[in-house]
Protein backbone atom coordinates (compact mmCIF):
# COMPACT_ATOMS: atom_id res chain seq x y z
CA UNK A 1 0.00 0.00 0.00
CA UNK A 2 1.50 3.13 -1.22
CA UNK A 3 1.44 6.07 1.52
CA UNK A 4 -1.21 8.28 -0.10
CA UNK A 5 -3.46 5.09 -0.50
CA UNK A 6 -2.69 5.05 3.50
CA UNK A 7 -2.87 8.65 4.75
CA UNK A 8 -6.38 8.46 2.91
CA UNK A 9 -7.46 4.88 4.57
CA UNK A 10 -6.23 6.19 8.10
CA UNK A 11 -7.41 9.61 7.54
CA UNK A 12 -11.22 8.30 6.22
CA UNK A 13 -11.53 6.61 9.88
CA UNK A 14 -10.01 9.15 11.67
CA UNK A 15 -12.52 11.81 9.97
CA UNK A 16 -15.28 10.27 10.18
CA UNK A 17 -17.99 12.80 8.40
CA UNK A 18 -21.73 11.65 8.47
CA UNK A 19 -22.85 13.83 6.02
CA UNK A 20 -20.38 12.79 3.55
CA UNK A 21 -20.95 9.09 4.37
CA UNK A 22 -24.57 9.49 3.61
CA UNK A 23 -23.98 10.96 0.43
CA UNK A 24 -21.67 8.17 -0.86
CA UNK A 25 -24.43 5.99 0.38
CA UNK A 26 -27.15 7.44 -2.01
CA UNK A 27 -24.45 7.55 -5.27
CA UNK A 28 -25.84 11.61 -5.06
CA UNK A 29 -22.66 11.75 -7.74
CA UNK A 30 -25.10 9.81 -9.98
CA UNK A 31 -28.23 11.52 -8.39
CA UNK A 32 -26.51 14.98 -9.59
CA UNK A 33 -25.94 13.99 -13.17
CA UNK A 34 -29.54 12.65 -13.92
CA UNK A 35 -30.88 16.25 -12.07
CA UNK A 36 -28.31 17.96 -14.93
CA UNK A 37 -25.76 19.26 -12.01
CA UNK A 38 -23.05 18.80 -14.71
CA UNK A 39 -19.59 20.85 -14.82
CA UNK A 40 -19.37 23.27 -17.21
CA UNK A 41 -16.07 24.08 -19.04
CA UNK A 42 -15.03 26.66 -16.61
CA UNK A 43 -15.86 26.71 -12.24
CA UNK A 44 -16.15 24.11 -9.84
CA UNK A 45 -17.82 21.16 -9.45
CA UNK A 46 -21.56 21.26 -8.12
CA UNK A 47 -20.88 18.84 -5.70
CA UNK A 48 -18.69 20.42 -4.26
CA UNK A 49 -20.25 23.78 -3.82
CA UNK A 50 -23.64 21.50 -2.89
CA UNK A 51 -21.80 20.08 0.13
CA UNK A 52 -20.48 23.52 1.07
CA UNK A 53 -24.14 24.94 1.03
CA UNK A 54 -24.92 21.89 3.27
CA UNK A 55 -21.89 22.89 6.02
CA UNK A 56 -23.58 26.03 5.71
CA UNK A 57 -27.13 25.42 7.14
CA UNK A 58 -25.46 22.37 9.74
CA UNK A 59 -23.47 25.19 10.86
CA UNK A 60 -25.20 28.03 11.11
CA UNK A 61 -23.35 30.26 9.17
CA UNK A 62 -24.43 32.78 6.28
CA UNK A 63 -22.87 32.65 3.02
CA UNK A 64 -20.43 35.76 4.29
CA UNK A 65 -19.32 34.09 7.20
CA UNK A 66 -18.59 30.74 5.80
CA UNK A 67 -16.34 32.15 3.01
CA UNK A 68 -14.05 34.56 5.58
CA UNK A 69 -13.80 31.44 8.36
CA UNK A 70 -13.58 28.66 5.48
CA UNK A 71 -9.83 28.64 4.13
CA UNK A 72 -10.93 26.84 1.20
CA UNK A 73 -13.88 28.52 0.46
CA UNK A 74 -15.12 29.94 -2.74
CA UNK A 75 -15.73 32.96 -3.84
CA UNK A 76 -19.37 34.67 -3.28
CA UNK A 77 -19.89 34.78 -6.95
CA UNK A 78 -19.38 30.77 -7.09
CA UNK A 79 -22.60 30.77 -4.89
CA UNK A 80 -25.02 33.32 -6.67
CA UNK A 81 -24.31 31.74 -9.90
CA UNK A 82 -24.86 27.85 -8.04
CA UNK A 83 -27.99 29.07 -6.86
CA UNK A 84 -29.51 31.21 -9.95
CA UNK A 85 -28.60 28.64 -12.56
CA UNK A 86 -31.64 27.71 -15.21
CA UNK A 87 -30.21 24.56 -16.51
CA UNK A 88 -30.52 22.86 -12.71
CA UNK A 89 -33.12 20.85 -12.10
CA UNK A 90 -33.36 21.12 -8.44
CA UNK A 91 -37.09 19.29 -8.11
CA UNK A 92 -35.25 16.24 -9.43
CA UNK A 93 -32.35 16.58 -7.12
CA UNK A 94 -34.67 16.39 -3.53
CA UNK A 95 -36.80 13.94 -5.23
CA UNK A 96 -34.54 11.38 -6.61
CA UNK A 97 -32.22 11.86 -2.91
CA UNK A 98 -35.59 11.72 -0.79
CA UNK A 99 -36.50 8.73 -2.38
CA UNK A 100 -32.49 6.87 -2.08
CA UNK A 101 -32.94 8.03 1.83
CA UNK A 102 -36.64 6.57 2.07
CA UNK A 103 -34.93 3.10 0.48
CA UNK A 104 -31.82 2.67 3.25
CA UNK A 105 -34.49 2.84 5.58
CA UNK A 106 -37.06 -0.18 4.42
CA UNK A 107 -35.08 -2.63 6.15
CA UNK A 108 -36.05 -0.55 9.45
CA UNK A 109 -39.47 -0.02 8.88
CA UNK A 110 -42.40 -2.26 10.71
CA UNK A 111 -45.38 -4.08 8.65
CA UNK A 112 -47.55 -2.10 11.07
CA UNK A 113 -45.81 1.23 9.92
CA UNK A 114 -48.38 2.95 7.77
CA UNK A 115 -46.37 5.17 5.08
CA UNK A 116 -48.33 8.44 4.05
CA UNK A 117 -48.22 10.99 2.01
CA UNK A 118 -49.03 14.43 3.67
CA UNK A 119 -49.95 17.73 1.16
CA UNK A 120 -49.84 20.57 3.09
CA UNK A 121 -48.61 24.17 2.53
CA UNK A 122 -47.48 26.86 4.48
CA UNK A 123 -46.06 30.89 4.24
CA UNK A 124 -42.79 32.31 4.99
CA UNK A 125 -42.87 36.48 5.12
CA UNK A 126 -40.80 38.00 3.46
CA UNK A 127 -39.67 41.71 4.01
CA UNK A 128 -37.88 42.59 0.43
CA UNK A 129 -40.64 44.60 -1.78
CA UNK A 130 -38.81 43.12 -5.06
CA UNK A 131 -38.23 39.15 -3.75
CA UNK A 132 -40.18 37.34 -7.02
CA UNK A 133 -42.80 34.54 -6.09
CA UNK A 134 -43.85 36.91 -3.00
CA UNK A 135 -47.34 38.26 -2.78
CA UNK A 136 -48.96 40.44 -0.87
CA UNK A 137 -51.71 40.04 1.71
CA UNK A 138 -51.39 36.40 1.87
CA UNK A 139 -52.87 34.61 5.02
CA UNK A 140 -49.68 33.30 7.42
CA UNK A 141 -51.42 30.76 9.95
CA UNK A 142 -47.80 30.72 11.94
CA UNK A 143 -48.60 34.98 12.02
CA UNK A 144 -52.23 34.80 12.73
CA UNK A 145 -52.61 37.74 9.66
CA UNK A 146 -51.86 38.76 6.29
CA UNK A 147 -48.38 39.20 5.36
CA UNK A 148 -45.98 39.85 2.23
CA UNK A 149 -44.50 36.50 1.71
CA UNK A 150 -43.95 33.31 -0.49
CA UNK A 151 -46.50 30.20 -0.24
CA UNK A 152 -44.58 26.83 -0.23
CA UNK A 153 -46.63 23.83 -1.17
CA UNK A 154 -44.84 21.01 -0.35
CA UNK A 155 -45.93 17.15 -0.15
CA UNK A 156 -43.32 15.52 2.36
CA UNK A 157 -43.38 11.30 3.09
CA UNK A 158 -43.59 9.87 6.58
CA UNK A 159 -43.46 6.65 7.99
CA UNK A 160 -44.31 7.37 11.89
CA UNK A 161 -40.62 7.63 12.77
CA UNK A 162 -39.09 9.69 9.97
CA UNK A 163 -40.10 12.60 7.72
CA UNK A 164 -38.65 13.53 4.33
CA UNK A 165 -39.37 16.23 1.93
CA UNK A 166 -40.16 14.94 -1.32
CA UNK A 167 -41.01 18.07 -3.36
CA UNK A 168 -42.21 21.11 -3.20
CA UNK A 169 -43.81 24.14 -5.26
CA UNK A 170 -43.57 28.48 -4.94
CA UNK A 171 -47.51 29.16 -5.12
CA UNK A 172 -47.69 32.68 -7.09
CA UNK A 173 -51.28 33.64 -5.80
CA UNK A 174 -53.74 36.12 -7.28
CA UNK A 175 -53.25 38.98 -4.61
CA UNK A 176 -50.63 41.44 -6.06
CA UNK A 177 -47.69 39.40 -7.42
CA UNK A 178 -45.23 40.22 -9.34
CA UNK A 179 -45.66 38.63 -13.33
CA UNK A 180 -44.06 36.24 -14.48
CA UNK A 181 -42.83 38.11 -17.63
CA UNK A 182 -41.31 41.24 -15.54
CA UNK A 183 -39.21 38.65 -13.03
CA UNK A 184 -35.64 40.18 -13.29
CA UNK A 185 -33.98 37.18 -14.39
CA UNK A 186 -34.62 36.01 -18.18
CA UNK A 187 -34.55 32.66 -18.91
CA UNK A 188 -34.70 30.20 -21.98
CA UNK A 189 -38.47 28.88 -22.21
CA UNK A 190 -36.78 25.06 -22.70
CA UNK A 191 -35.23 25.38 -18.90
CA UNK A 192 -36.20 24.09 -15.86
CA UNK A 193 -36.59 27.33 -13.99
CA UNK A 194 -39.24 28.26 -16.79
CA UNK A 195 -41.21 25.18 -16.27
CA UNK A 196 -40.94 26.04 -12.48
CA UNK A 197 -42.04 29.53 -12.95
CA UNK A 198 -45.55 28.78 -14.93
CA UNK A 199 -46.50 25.65 -12.72
CA UNK A 200 -46.97 28.41 -10.05
CA UNK A 201 -49.42 30.41 -11.29
CA UNK A 202 -51.98 27.07 -11.12
CA UNK A 203 -53.95 26.20 -8.39
CA UNK A 204 -52.89 24.45 -5.02
CA UNK A 205 -55.15 21.60 -6.33
CA UNK A 206 -53.66 21.20 -9.57
CA UNK A 207 -50.03 21.74 -8.12
CA UNK A 208 -50.73 18.82 -5.24
CA UNK A 209 -52.11 16.44 -7.79
CA UNK A 210 -49.05 17.22 -9.81
CA UNK A 211 -46.35 16.40 -6.85
CA UNK A 212 -48.33 13.63 -5.75
CA UNK A 213 -48.07 12.13 -9.66
CA UNK A 214 -44.09 12.59 -9.79
CA UNK A 215 -44.00 10.95 -6.33
CA UNK A 216 -46.28 8.19 -7.68
CA UNK A 217 -43.93 7.69 -10.84
CA UNK A 218 -40.59 7.52 -9.30
CA UNK A 219 -41.69 4.87 -7.27
CA UNK A 220 -42.52 5.91 -3.96
CA UNK A 221 -44.63 4.03 -2.00
CA UNK A 222 -47.53 4.33 0.40
CA UNK A 223 -50.39 3.48 1.77
CA UNK A 224 -52.63 6.59 1.90
CA UNK A 225 -52.71 10.97 1.17
CA UNK A 226 -53.44 13.06 3.44
CA UNK A 227 -54.68 16.51 3.11
CA UNK A 228 -56.24 19.15 5.03
CA UNK A 229 -59.98 21.11 3.88
CA UNK A 230 -58.40 23.19 1.49
CA UNK A 231 -57.27 20.29 -1.12
CA UNK A 232 -60.25 18.00 0.72
CA UNK A 233 -63.06 18.51 -2.45
CA UNK A 234 -64.97 16.57 -4.36
CA UNK A 235 -63.43 16.87 -7.72
CA UNK A 236 -59.39 16.36 -6.12
CA UNK A 237 -60.14 13.35 -4.02
CA UNK A 238 -61.68 11.96 -7.08
CA UNK A 239 -58.07 12.12 -9.24
CA UNK A 240 -56.21 11.70 -6.41
CA UNK A 241 -58.11 8.01 -5.57
CA UNK A 242 -58.06 7.79 -9.91
CA UNK A 243 -53.63 7.68 -9.51
CA UNK A 244 -54.38 4.58 -7.13
CA UNK A 245 -53.64 6.48 -3.35
CA UNK A 246 -56.75 5.99 -0.98
CA UNK A 247 -57.56 9.27 1.11
CA UNK A 248 -57.64 10.73 4.47
CA UNK A 249 -59.26 14.52 4.99
CA UNK A 250 -60.34 16.59 7.06
CA UNK A 251 -63.30 18.55 5.23
CA UNK A 252 -65.04 21.42 5.80
CA UNK A 253 -68.64 21.72 6.87
CA UNK A 254 -69.86 23.36 3.89
CA UNK A 255 -73.30 22.44 2.21
CA UNK A 256 -72.27 23.89 -1.11
CA UNK A 257 -69.02 21.72 -1.58
CA UNK A 258 -70.55 18.85 0.43
CA UNK A 259 -73.92 16.95 -0.93
CA UNK A 260 -74.05 12.87 -0.15
CA UNK A 261 -76.72 10.98 -1.44
CA UNK A 262 -79.97 10.11 0.77
CA UNK A 263 -81.90 11.77 3.11
CA UNK A 264 -79.69 13.42 4.66
CA UNK A 265 -76.99 15.62 2.32
CA UNK A 266 -75.09 17.88 4.87
CA UNK A 267 -72.66 17.25 6.77
CA UNK A 268 -74.83 18.57 9.61
CA UNK A 269 -77.83 16.50 8.79
CA UNK A 270 -75.79 13.41 8.49
CA UNK A 271 -74.34 13.68 11.77
CA UNK A 272 -77.56 14.73 13.96
CA UNK A 273 -79.01 11.65 12.14
CA UNK A 274 -76.85 9.31 12.75
CA UNK A 275 -75.50 10.45 16.20
CA UNK A 276 -77.87 8.56 18.36
CA UNK A 277 -77.87 4.92 16.02
CA UNK A 278 -74.03 4.62 16.24
CA UNK A 279 -71.50 4.24 19.01
CA UNK A 280 -69.98 7.12 20.09
CA UNK A 281 -66.57 6.58 21.27
CA UNK A 282 -63.79 8.66 23.53
CA UNK A 283 -60.34 9.92 22.83
CA UNK A 284 -57.79 12.13 23.67
CA UNK A 285 -55.27 14.21 22.08
CA UNK A 286 -52.72 15.38 24.42
CA UNK A 287 -54.92 17.33 27.03
CA UNK A 288 -57.76 17.55 24.29
CA UNK A 289 -60.60 15.00 24.60
CA UNK A 290 -62.84 14.22 21.96
CA UNK A 291 -66.13 12.16 21.25
CA UNK A 292 -66.42 10.22 17.71
CA UNK A 293 -68.11 8.10 15.67
CA UNK A 294 -68.29 6.86 12.38
CA UNK A 295 -70.61 5.79 9.17
CA UNK A 296 -70.32 4.71 5.47
CA UNK A 297 -72.22 6.94 3.13
CA UNK A 298 -72.90 7.24 -0.41
CA UNK A 299 -71.77 10.42 -2.71
CA UNK A 300 -72.31 11.24 -6.11
CA UNK A 301 -68.72 11.11 -7.25
CA UNK A 302 -66.65 9.04 -4.87
CA UNK A 303 -69.37 6.68 -4.52
CA UNK A 304 -69.34 4.56 -0.58
CA UNK A 305 -67.13 6.68 1.44
CA UNK A 306 -66.56 6.67 5.35
CA UNK A 307 -67.12 9.57 7.18
CA UNK A 308 -65.65 10.21 10.93
CA UNK A 309 -67.45 12.95 12.87
CA UNK A 310 -65.34 13.99 15.63
CA UNK A 311 -66.45 16.67 18.46
CA UNK A 312 -64.16 18.46 21.03
CA UNK A 313 -65.33 21.35 23.36
CA UNK A 314 -64.72 23.48 20.87
CA UNK A 315 -66.02 22.55 17.67
CA UNK A 316 -66.84 19.43 15.55
CA UNK A 317 -64.68 18.09 12.84
CA UNK A 318 -65.22 15.99 10.37
CA UNK A 319 -63.12 13.11 8.19
CA UNK A 320 -63.51 11.52 5.50
CA UNK A 321 -61.61 8.05 4.05
CA UNK A 322 -61.84 6.66 0.64
CA UNK A 323 -60.62 3.21 2.20
CA UNK A 324 -64.18 2.13 3.89
CA UNK A 325 -62.36 -0.72 6.04
CA UNK A 326 -60.69 1.46 8.25
CA UNK A 327 -62.14 2.01 12.06
CA UNK A 328 -62.68 5.80 13.24
CA UNK A 329 -60.10 5.20 15.71
CA UNK A 330 -57.16 3.93 12.66
CA UNK A 331 -59.06 7.19 10.65
CA UNK A 332 -58.11 9.18 13.70
CA UNK A 333 -54.20 7.88 14.13
CA UNK A 334 -53.10 8.19 10.75
CA UNK A 335 -54.21 11.37 10.09
CA UNK A 336 -52.30 12.49 13.58
CA UNK A 337 -49.62 11.81 11.52
CA UNK A 338 -50.10 15.21 9.28
CA UNK A 339 -49.46 17.25 12.53
CA UNK A 340 -45.67 16.15 12.49
CA UNK A 341 -45.73 18.07 9.25
CA UNK A 342 -45.95 21.41 11.56
CA UNK A 343 -42.87 20.14 13.61
CA UNK A 344 -40.99 19.85 10.09
CA UNK A 345 -42.04 23.18 9.33
CA UNK A 346 -40.64 23.96 12.76
CA UNK A 347 -37.25 22.64 12.49
CA UNK A 348 -36.77 23.79 8.49
CA UNK A 349 -36.95 27.20 10.25
CA UNK A 350 -34.96 27.38 13.29
CA UNK A 351 -32.28 24.90 12.09
CA UNK A 352 -31.88 24.59 8.14
CA UNK A 353 -32.65 28.23 6.80
CA UNK A 354 -36.35 28.19 5.97
CA UNK A 355 -37.39 31.48 5.75
CA UNK A 356 -34.14 33.22 6.09
CA UNK A 357 -33.15 33.13 2.15
CA UNK A 358 -31.45 36.13 1.08
CA UNK A 359 -32.45 35.85 -2.38
CA UNK A 360 -34.63 37.81 -4.53
CA UNK A 361 -34.55 35.83 -8.24
CA UNK A 362 -37.46 32.90 -7.96
CA UNK A 363 -34.29 30.58 -9.27
CA UNK A 364 -32.31 31.29 -6.26
CA UNK A 365 -35.09 30.69 -4.15
CA UNK A 366 -36.46 27.43 -5.62
CA UNK A 367 -32.30 26.61 -4.65
CA UNK A 368 -32.18 28.09 -1.35
CA UNK A 369 -35.41 26.14 -0.18
CA UNK A 370 -34.34 23.00 -1.87
CA UNK A 371 -30.85 23.10 -0.28
CA UNK A 372 -32.78 23.46 2.64
CA UNK A 373 -35.01 20.51 2.60
CA UNK A 374 -32.09 18.70 1.30
CA UNK A 375 -30.24 18.71 4.49
CA UNK A 376 -33.07 18.32 6.68
CA UNK A 377 -33.30 15.58 5.15
CA UNK A 378 -29.79 13.92 5.48
CA UNK A 379 -30.12 14.46 8.94
CA UNK A 380 -33.70 12.81 9.22
CA UNK A 381 -31.70 9.80 8.05
CA UNK A 382 -28.67 10.11 10.32
CA UNK A 383 -31.41 10.42 13.09
CA UNK A 384 -33.18 7.24 11.84
CA UNK A 385 -30.36 4.91 11.53
CA UNK A 386 -28.37 6.29 14.48
CA UNK A 387 -28.57 3.80 18.13
CA UNK A 388 -30.31 6.53 19.85
CA UNK A 389 -32.26 8.94 18.09
CA UNK A 390 -32.28 12.60 19.06
CA UNK A 391 -34.54 15.61 18.46
CA UNK A 392 -33.41 17.02 14.90
CA UNK A 393 -32.18 20.12 17.18
CA UNK A 394 -30.70 17.99 19.46
CA UNK A 395 -28.96 16.25 16.10
CA UNK A 396 -28.34 19.60 14.39
CA UNK A 397 -26.48 21.03 17.00
CA UNK A 398 -23.92 17.96 18.14
CA UNK A 399 -23.12 17.54 14.23
CA UNK A 400 -22.54 21.81 13.79
CA UNK A 401 -19.98 21.22 16.90
CA UNK A 402 -18.28 18.27 15.40
CA UNK A 403 -18.19 19.10 11.86
CA UNK A 404 -16.32 22.94 12.85
CA UNK A 405 -14.29 20.93 15.86
CA UNK A 406 -13.06 18.43 13.41
CA UNK A 407 -12.28 21.16 10.67
CA UNK A 408 -10.14 23.45 13.09
CA UNK A 409 -8.51 20.55 14.42
CA UNK A 410 -6.79 19.29 10.81
CA UNK A 411 -6.09 23.01 10.21
CA UNK A 412 -4.36 23.30 13.68
CA UNK A 413 -3.07 19.56 13.29
CA UNK A 414 -1.52 20.45 9.28
CA UNK A 415 -0.57 24.15 11.20
CA UNK A 416 1.94 22.47 13.46
CA UNK A 417 3.13 19.80 10.57
CA UNK A 418 4.17 22.49 8.49
CA UNK A 419 6.16 24.53 11.18
CA UNK A 420 7.84 21.31 11.82
CA UNK A 421 9.18 20.88 8.33
CA UNK A 422 9.89 24.52 7.79
CA UNK A 423 12.23 24.42 11.05
CA UNK A 424 13.39 21.69 10.10
CA UNK A 425 17.56 21.46 9.74
CA UNK A 426 17.47 18.06 7.18
CA UNK A 427 16.19 19.18 3.89
CA UNK A 428 14.94 15.89 2.37
CA UNK A 429 13.36 15.49 5.84
CA UNK A 430 11.59 18.78 5.66
CA UNK A 431 10.65 18.26 1.62
CA UNK A 432 9.60 14.73 2.91
CA UNK A 433 7.81 16.52 5.54
CA UNK A 434 6.01 19.06 3.23
CA UNK A 435 5.32 16.40 1.17
CA UNK A 436 3.32 14.20 3.35
CA UNK A 437 1.25 18.03 5.05
CA UNK A 438 -0.12 18.46 1.00
CA UNK A 439 -0.95 14.48 1.37
CA UNK A 440 -3.39 15.06 4.56
CA UNK A 441 -4.37 18.52 4.02
CA UNK A 442 -5.66 17.06 0.12
CA UNK A 443 -7.48 14.25 1.95
CA UNK A 444 -8.54 15.81 5.05
CA UNK A 445 -10.43 18.11 2.22
CA UNK A 446 -11.99 15.30 0.48
CA UNK A 447 -13.45 14.00 3.80
CA UNK A 448 -14.64 16.94 5.18
CA UNK A 449 -15.54 19.56 2.09
CA UNK A 450 -13.50 22.27 3.44
CA UNK A 451 -11.38 23.66 6.35
CA UNK A 452 -11.80 26.20 9.06
CA UNK A 453 -9.58 28.79 10.05
CA UNK A 454 -8.88 28.96 13.82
Amino acid sequence: MGIDNFIELALRGVLNNPILGVLREINISKILIQSNFIKRDIGFAPFQVLLHFVYMLLMNKRQSAFVKQSADAYGKDTYYRFVKDTRYNWRKLLMLSSIALIGKIKPLQKKSDHKLLIIDDTVEPKRGKQIEGSCKSIYSNKEHRCVNGINIVSLNYTDTHSTFQLDFSLRLNESRRKEVENFTNVVDRRTNAHKRRIEGLDGKNIIALDMVKRALNQGVDADYLLVDSWYAKPEFIHQAAGLGMPIIARIANNARIWNFKGKHKTLDSLHNALKSERRIRAGSHGKIRYSYFDAVVEHAKLGHVKLLFLRTDKELLVFIATDISLRGSQIINIYKKRWNIEQGYKDLREYFGLGREENRLYEALIARITLSMFTYNLLTYINRIKHEPQTLGELFRELECELEALAISMELFLQILTNIANISNNIKMSKELHQLVALIGAYTKKELGFMCES
